[in-house]
């Protein structure tokens, strides 16, 4: 998720190579997420632990990917700044709010299964060339994880009988089927996601108070309505129903689901 000022900012000049490097946190992490993935593969050690690192650490991932495609379109359409802010290392912890980019959307996960977009990149709006650039920032992140569920529901395109290693498919179809609810999320046109910030820069000024005044709270509101019924399962069905477009194996990501909840350890 992008969020920024529109007022005038320090252009950053001579941005040092390091700022583009991918930190040793993310590559960590990453790490973790190749060696999990190897383990579920040879039924190594604790199953349940092993989906517990392959998801948690894929998921992380994919958050920091999502905050870096924000950061990388908002530099190559003029503000040099998020360089300088870290932005483009991949670490978590360098974002301007690590517990909403990084902690409340793994509680989201660990606690219901749902993938929680994360925020938030702090974008200085002054720089951005014009209201197409600025709208391709916000598209950016919900892009990248559209992109992750394609390639996670891409291997039960060609695999006709997971079940010789059922652990570690069932783990990749929870993992694309929490990108899949983060796609579908970060796209609502809603004041303060994605979807909605894209649409701002076309929005009429005399209009743009009350937009900004709801963002905020606009996720939060989204996510308490999640909790009628009604909504929920017609967020969900939607969910699904791209899901079984795509090829994803709903029995697969549910065994996923079940593996990865903590409270069975």
């Amino acid at each position: 998720m992008a969020f920024g000022s529109r007022g005038r900012g320090n252009l950053v000049l001579g941005v040092p190579r390091e700022a583009f490097r991918p930190s040793g946190l993310f590559l960590s992490i990453l790490a973790l997420f190749v060696v999990s993935g190897v383990m579920l593969w040879t039924r190594f050690g604790s199953l349940k632990l092993d989906v517990i690192l392959f998801v948690i650490s894929g998921w992380v991932i994919s958050l920091c990917l999502h905050e870096y495609a924000h950061a990388l379109t908002a530099y190559r359409a003029g503000d040099l700044g998020v360089a300088q802010r870290g932005y483009l290392t991949l670490n978590p912890m360098k974002y301007t709010h690590p517990l909403l980019s990084i902690v409340l959307p793994l509680v989201f996960v660990i606690l219901g299964g749902f993938g929680l977009p994360g925020g938030a990149v702090w974008i200085d709006h002054h720089y951005i060339r014009n209201k197409v650039h600025d709208t391709l920032i916000s598209l950016a992140g919900p892009a990248t994880n559209v992109f992750l569920a394609l390639v996670t529901i891409a291997p039960f395109w060609f695999v006709n009988d997971p079940l010789g290693h059922l652990e570690f498919y069932a783990a990749l179809a929870f993992l694309a089927f929490l990108q899949l609810t983060a796609s579908v999320l970060n796209l609502f046109p809603i004041p303060g996601v994605d979807g909605g910030n894209a649409l701002r820069p076309w929005i009429p000024y005399e209009w743009r108070r009350g937009f900004d005044f709801i963002a905020p709270w606009g996720m939060l509101a989204f996510i308490l309505l999640l909790f009628n019924p009604v909504l929920n399962n017609a967020f969900f069905g939607l969910v699904y129903a791209i899901g079984d477009g795509l090829g994803l194996p709903r029995d697969l990501s549910a065994i996923g689901g079940d593996l990865f909840r903590f409270l069975s350890l």
